[in-house]
């Protein structure tokens, strides 16, 4: 019994990751077997692949936290986080190469010609 369900499992887990057109020859390989008509067949080659793509999304989606958690805890930084760096960097190197505008010094009541006494 034990043998049977782990042998299920595996042809499960197989399952998940074929291709459509593997995916369709286990479909008519497993409809043979079971005698099954056409229109079941049939069925059963769209359960089948609609769970493939399902194991597929899932097994992606959990890699995806996986790596993203990894690389967290390894200090290295995130595209996103690359990306604000990098726009921070044009705006201060932008700032720098700004032309600086000279200061005049403000006139004062001493320097004006309205204030000299003849």
């Amino acid at each position: 019994m034990f043998e049977e369900l782990k042998k299920s499992l595996d042809k499960g887990i197989e399952y998940a990751f074929m291709n459509a057109e593997k995916l369709a020859q286990s479909a008519k390989d497993l409809a043979k077997e079971n005698k099954l008509t056409k229109e079941e067949a049939k069925k059963l080659y769209e359960y089948l692949l609609k769970k493939s793509e399902e194991a597929k999304k899932t097994v992606e989606d959990d890699l995806q936290v996986l790596v993203k958690n990894t690389m967290k805890k390894m200090n290295i930084p995130s595209q996103d986080e690359l990306k604000k760096l990098e726009d921070r960097i044009k705006k201060l190197e932008a700032l720098k190469k700004a032309p600086v505008k000279a200061k005049t010094a403000p006139k004062t009541a001493k320097n004006t010609k309205a204030n000299v006494k003849k």
